[in-house]
């Protein structure tokens, strides 16, 4: 069963992360997915830019969760998470080189993952009622792919704050550092996004797409090498005993026990 639904619009294209009941939590099969549906993005000519968004009242809630732990008791699981970092890092770079531009409408929380996706994303209109987090070190885990991301569009002393403290902020803080460029009424979400890719569509592609290279491997030179060294941290962090307590607390809807 699929969990990503594309539509066709007259000059734009969106994605939607279609797994409401569990959040839009980003699954292996998902993640495969959204490559793949950015791939058809970029083949189809008619779209000249992508709005990225999530059903219910969630846009993301960053990695399945119950998947990662379970992942545990399977004898390649440090293969496996590996493979599951590296898959979230080629998606991020996928959004980062991708040709047209990527507008997020995001709905509702963007956290840990969820957030990653939000911060690829060359725009963020978001609803009021939205939040965005890095709630991985509650979880034991480390945010070692969101973080460079997080730097790029804040400033290292942002990143360090909401890494560390690993606090939810409201839509209008977020917007305040940066994260967000627009924040509108629920119901605006969507309808504002699909503006704003509008806009960016009326220009000529080959200038939007020296532009983005501009932006992501000019003055974000060092994002592909720092994706790589947060993948690594992020898999490794999942084999330590403080990650199997966080994700089972977690599950649990209790307080983790640090040893």
């Amino acid at each position: 069963m699929s969990h990503i639904r594309v539509h066709n619009h007259e000059n734009t294209m969106s994605i939607v992360l279609d797994r409401a009941d569990k959040r839009n939590a980003l699954t292996r099969s998902m993640l495969s997915e959204l490559q793949q549906a950015f791939h058809d993005a970029n083949m189809q000519k008619s779209a000249r830019a992508v709005i990225l968004s999530g059903s219910g009242p969630a846009f993301c809630a960053g990695m399945d969760l119950a998947e990662m732990l379970e992942t545990k008791d399977q004898p390649n699981a440090y293969e496996l998470w590996e493979r599951d970092a590296r898959a979230y890092r080629e998606l991020v770079e996928t959004m980062l080189r991708f040709p047209k531009p990527i507008v997020a409408a995001v709905n509702g929380p963007a956290v840990a993952g969820g957030a990653g996706l939000a911060l690829a994303s060359d725009v963020v209109v978001a609803a009021d009622t939205a939040t965005f987090g890095l709630p991985e070190p509650r979880r034991g885990i480390v945010a070692g792919l969101v973080a460079p991301l997080l730097h790029f569009r804040t400033g290292g002393a942002v990143a360090a704050y909401l890494l560390l403290t690993a606090k939810t902020i409201t839509a209008a803080e977020a917007h305040r550092v940066g994260i967000f460029q627009e924040v509108v009424l629920d119901d605006q979400v969507w309808v504002r996004a699909n503006e704003v890719a509008t806009q960016c569509a009326a220009s000529a592609p080959q200038a939007l797409l020296m532009t983005k290279r501009m932006l992501n491997e000019t003055i974000g030179h060092d994002m592909l090498t720092m994706l790589a060294a947060g993948a690594a941290t992020s898999s490794a962090a999942r084999t330590t005993e403080a990650a199997e307590e966080g994700l089972k607390a977690f599950l649990e809807k209790r307080e983790p026990m640090w040893s």
